[in-house]
């Protein structure tokens, strides 16, 4: 009967033009309908698992945060963009349109910041990526401000208080 049911199959095949006992195949489907495969072979498929850094960037590709994460990496990692010593006497404060605001604690710094100002913008790019930050306004500190209210005295302010 096994015999039978074997002579048959080959005659089915033979009608039909195939080497009996081999499988037509499909590029990438191996023969299968892909509704009934359920494992993943041995190359890369859609359903393996996928490290959560790659998950993350296409979420932020997709929904359009790729701009917003870049200036926000400026602030979480100025320490290491600039160095630590430049980074204890600087601080960014806005980051608009390209243009990267940045306050140092004295004015000798804000010297020191604008001289440096084009190897900073240089290990910005390297880091985050060309086109975020595309120049620096450097700022000194700010002396306080003597003006007060909608009437004031014009002048330099109190100037006997502090001796």
């Amino acid at each position: 009967m096994a015999r039978q049911a074997l002579a048959a199959a080959r005659a089915k095949a033979e009608a039909r033009g195939v080497e009996p006992g081999v499988r037509k195949r499909t590029a990438g489907q191996f023969g299968q309908n892909p509704r009934r495969r359920r494992w993943s072979g041995a190359g890369a498929d859609a359903r393996d698992p996928q490290p959560l850094g790659r998950l993350m960037s296409r979420l932020a590709t997709d929904r359009g945060w790729s701009q917003r994460l870049a200036d926000g990496q400026v602030f979480g990692q100025w320490a290491r963009l600039v160095g630590e010593e430049v980074a204890e006497h600087a601080q960014p404060v806005a980051l608009k349109d390209g243009e990267l605001t940045v306050r140092a604690s004295s004015t000798a710094w804000a010297t020191q910041l604008r001289l440096l100002q084009g190897q900073l913008l240089t290990k910005i790019a390297a880091a985050v990526g060309h086109g975020v930050v595309k120049r620096m306004r450097i700022h000194g500190p700010t002396a306080p401000s003597w003006r007060k209210g909608a009437r004031h005295v014009p002048g330099r302010g109190p100037r006997d208080t502090y001796g």
